[in-house]
């Protein structure tokens, strides 16, 4: 799988920023006016994406009320049908294009999860420079063949996926030539208890499927994000909300804007921390050596006198000869007079 991944004109790669994307899904409540304002708080907030989820309630189940069809378990949806629960995740079509074009006059990626072939279609129409296949259609592998094949890079979920499950819906890139592909570990409960989160699978992602990876995260709060990063994910995903009084689905688990760009701010600070892996000092750490040990003439000496552990001493600063030396100075004699606080050089020895 490729190692550097562009969407958009923002590249991805192991050592590249962090990709956050702010999910919108339902959080616009069905109105326009909303759905422009969370734009513009994700991009004061300083998201690099917006992304958006096309279906419609029958592209993803049936309308009935069947057993089969109740959402049960102690979920947020409890009692709802999936028909039901689908149409108030519903985000309109017609407003696509015009979002994808504000998304994109304020610097920002725009894409969207498709959940039909008919979905691929039309963002195709719309030219997006990506796609995202959610948790919930991992097992669905012709339509992420179907997706694969357009080319453009795809980011999948892993929210409910065995590694079997993960091992699939890469093969079905592979099958139709689609090398350009992030995972996304992912745990399918909203929101997730931090013991179910199991940061430590980003590492053994990439390393079992070859590819760049990354967190699509459904906990509160920004502590898992930035573990994340630490782990060598390479993208973020979190939903956003304006105010998560408006409600809906998906608002218990989402960010309000100071709480994504405070997400943003601490991502782009363990970037810094996590700096590179060699053992090169930074232009300040070397200065900072100068105080460091170093052997020093201790006490006013003649000429001719022996160097021992009472007038040679391994102390601060360090402007000396290394403390590695100082046992094979011991006992040599000094050519001449040397005051006190003198660093200690070979050429003072006879």
């Amino acid at each position: 799988m490729k190692k550097e991944i562009y969407i958009g004109d923002k590249r991805i790669s192991k050592d590249s920023p962090t990709f956050i994307i702010a999910e919108l899904s339902c959080n616009h409540r069905n109105d326009y006016d909303i759905a422009i304002k969370t734009i513009d708080e994700m991009h004061k907030a300083g998201a690099d994406c917006v992304k958006l989820q096309t279906s419609k309630p029958e592209s993803i189940t049936i309308d009935s009320r069947k057993d089969d069809f109740i959402i049960k378990g102690g979920t947020l949806w409890d009692e709802k049908s999936l028909f039901e629960l689908y149409g108030e995740t519903y985000t309109p079509w017609e407003w696509h294009k015009d979002l994808k074009e504000y998304v994109e006059s304020k610097g920002m990626v725009f894409f969207s999860s498709p959940f039909d072939n008919p979905a691929v279609d039309f963002l195709e129409d719309l030219d997006v420079p990506a796609y995202k296949i959610a948790s919930f259609e991992i097992t669905d592998i012709p339509l992420i063949e179907y997706t694969a094949s357009k080319q453009k890079p795809i980011i999948i979920s892993t929210g409910i996926a065995t590694k079997e499950d993960i091992t699939e819906a890469v093969n079905a890139c592979k099958r139709v030539g689609n090398d350009q592909l992030i995972l996304l570990k992912c745990t399918s409960a909203y929101p997730t208890p931090l013991d179910e989160v199991n940061l430590s699978l980003i590492p053994k992602i990439a390393e079992d499927f070859d590819c760049l990876t990354g967190l699509s995260d459904h906990t509160e709060g920004n502590l898992i994000p930035i573990g994340a990063v630490t782990l060598g994910a390479r993208v973020i995903e979190k939903h956003f909300i304006l105010d998560r009084s408006l409600g809906g689905p998906d608002a218990s688990f989402s960010m309000e804007p100071k709480e994504f760009a405070k997400m943003v701010d601490q991502v782009r600070g363990v970037e810094k921390a996590i700096g590179v892996s060699d053992y090169v000092l930074s232009e300040k750490v070397i200065k900072n050596k100068n105080y460091a040990r170093s052997l020093y003439v201790v006490e006013d000496v003649k000429k001719g006198e022996v160097i021992t552990e009472r007038n040679v001493r391994s102390i601060r600063p360090g402007l000396g000869m290394h403390p590695k030396y100082y046992s094979d100075i011991l006992g040599k004699i000094f050519n001449s007079d040397i005051e006190k606080g003198t660093p200690m050089k070979n050429d003072l020895i006879e």
